[in-house]
């Protein structure tokens, strides 16, 4: 992912992917479907990363940052952790 059109094409497919239509997800995430048009084309080169996350939380998704060249958070590892090594209850 390089530029907002990569996020915007993302936004899309991921969308489709949850098999949401864009008056579906606009509604779960409590924005106008335009609002939803409008993230997914740049209508006036606009994103609010607000909308954004609302977006992908209805949809499933969650907005994690990514050290450049990683597949995997911090928080993906630690969990991993967490799961190999369950504490052990008293």
């Amino acid at each position: 992912m390089t530029n907002l059109a990569d996020v915007a094409d993302m936004l899309k497919a991921l969308r489709r992917d949850s098999k949401l239509s864009q008056e579906e997800l606009a509604r779960r995430a409590g924005v106008a479907r335009t609002a939803v048009a409008r993230m997914e084309t740049l209508a006036k080169n606009d994103m609010s990363v607000s909308v954004l996350v609302r977006l992908l939380e209805a949809a499933g998704y969650d907005l994690k940052f990514v050290a450049h060249g990683h597949d995997r958070t911090l928080e993906d590892i630690l969990a991993e952790q967490r799961n190999e090594n369950p504490v052990a209850p008293y």
